[in-house]
């Protein structure tokens, strides 16, 4: 099986909801009305007191999404095929590993709000109002006097840097997977690596959002299928449940590991702009951030922790290999599915990144779908070969999510929001923003030094 500890930084909280912030302006320009009115209403969920209401979005730039519906599109975010490594994050971290699953949920619903509170700006009447639609615009704000456009120059190519890193990781993924399905035919993991890319061929010929949403949504029922197959199983094993499997003490490079594990399982900030944009009500959204993260804590908790109580020290890097074979063969295929299902998004919105970034010149050839579809091909093709000719690559991976996955995540929202609201902030929120900083920053570095002592070791240099 892939060694899933050093990768989980590339995890699809990235890429798990058909939204993408390079997309938002051309949306917005050539965005069609409604066919009509959402009438469902969400009464449990009120602005915060805090928040001031942002101003009404004009009707040509309102889409009418509820906010039961962004808080599904966020849920998809961050709950990720690689939960399934929770539990061995638990063997490495001990009780601290209960803490840190609350801890990166804060967290990482801070940095989302304050993400967003970079899109607006007070008005002569002291209203918000949404000023900024993307990452990319915000990143170009802050660094509008050294580039106008350096800012959105990195945020796009780390963005495209995590997409394509996250496609190749679910082809191989795909390919073992279909290894471990199918142990008697006599068939090499590259080769299944074809095969598996041979299936993802038509995603070519995707053109839009709204299929990628279908297969986004069969992709969450494949998951959430998986996980009541797990803790089904370890609720039959409760008599052999005991707190004593707990580690009081822990190593400190497999703890590093296990936080990498747990903080990156929350991560979907790369979306939040342009989620927050199209929702019905955006001052709802500081709430609906609030309660996603708080139940994907309470589920991410509860089920590494049944899982770890089952197995205990025989808990394995992916959880699935400690069921009995009958219901191992079953969820690998489950898993085969998903992998499979999950390739989609990542492939169409970096493919879409790169498209845009192209087409933004008048030349009429780079804007015909023929183009498009060589685009397409010519990365689907990539995928393929990096992951089939690069030795290693999970482990190459790891080093690009650690660097990637930090960024995007804590250091540049924090970052962005202390350069655009600096003189109104109080010493806490600098003290905070500050601290999340200096976390993300320590939390790349130490997931680079993994990564690398991986790449030394497997290579023969130490």
């Amino acid at each position: 099986m892939v060694r899933w500890d050093s990768c989980l930084d590339n995890d699809e909280e990235y890429v798990n909801f058909a939204r993408r912030d390079e997309l938002n302006r051309a949306q917005n320009e050539e965005r069609e009305e409604p066919d009509g009115p959402l009438n469902f209403q969400l009464d449990i969920c009120h602005q915060d007191g805090e928040y001031k209401s942002p101003a009404p979005l004009p009707p040509g730039q309102a889409k009418l999404i509820t906010s039961w519906e962004a808080g599904w599109n966020v849920t998809n975010a961050i709950q990720g095929i690689f939960v399934l490594g929770l539990p061995y994050a638990l063997l490495h971290s001990g009780y601290s590993g209960l803490f840190l699953l609350i801890l990166a949920a804060a967290l990482c619903c801070y940095t989302g709000k304050i993400l967003i509170a970079c899109l607006y700006e007070e008005n002569e009447d002291g209203q918000l109002t949404r000023v900024r639609d993307t990452y990319e615009d915000i990143a170009n704000t802050c660094c509008k006097n050294l580039s106008p456009e350096l800012g959105g120059i990195v945020v796009n190519v780390t963005q495209v840097m995590e997409l394509i890193m996250t496609c190749i990781l679910y082809l191989v993924v795909s390919g073992n997977l279909l290894s471990h399905s199918f142990p008697n035919i006599p068939l090499t993991e590259k080769t299944w690596y074809v095969i598996a890319f041979v299936t993802l061929l038509p995603c070519v010929f995707i053109k839009t959002l709204k299929t990628v949403s279908k297969l986004s949504q069969l992709c969450s029922l494949v998951h959430f299928i998986i996980i009541l197959v797990v803790m089904s199983y370890c609720l039959t094993q409760i008599h052999q449940w005991s707190w004593a499997k707990f580690r009081l003490s822990i190593g400190f490079e497999e703890f590093l590991v296990s936080v990498g594990v747990i903080i990156f399982s929350y991560t979907s900030q790369i979306f939040l702009p342009t989620l927050e944009g199209n929702m019905k009500n955006p001052g709802e959204f500081r709430c609906m951030l609030n309660w996603t993260h708080f139940f994907a804590c309470v589920l991410k908790t509860t089920f590494a922790l049944t899982a770890f109580l089952t197995w205990g020290e025989e808990t394995k890097e992916v959880i699935t290999d400690n069921l009995p074979s009958f219901l191992q063969t079953i969820v690998n295929l489950c898993l085969l599915t998903k992998a499979l299902l999950s390739y989609p998004l990542p492939f169409f919105t970096a493919t879409e990144i790169v498209y845009s970034c192209i087409s933004r010149g008048s030349h009429s050839n780079y804007r015909s779908p023929i183009f498009a579809l060589g685009v397409r091909g010519s990365f689907l093709l990539l995928t393929l070969l990096m992951a089939t000719l690069i030795p290693h690559f999970v482990l190459l991976t790891g080093l690009t999510g650690s660097v990637t996955g930090a960024v995007m995540t804590f250091l540049l929202p924090s970052l962005f929001h202390l350069k655009l609201k600096w003189k109104k902030m109080c010493f806490l929120e600098k003290c905070a923003d500050t601290s999340v900083f200096i976390l993300g920053f320590l939390c790349s570095l130490a997931g680079i030094v993994c990564s690398i002592k991986g790449l030394l070791e497997v290579f023969g240099g130490v």
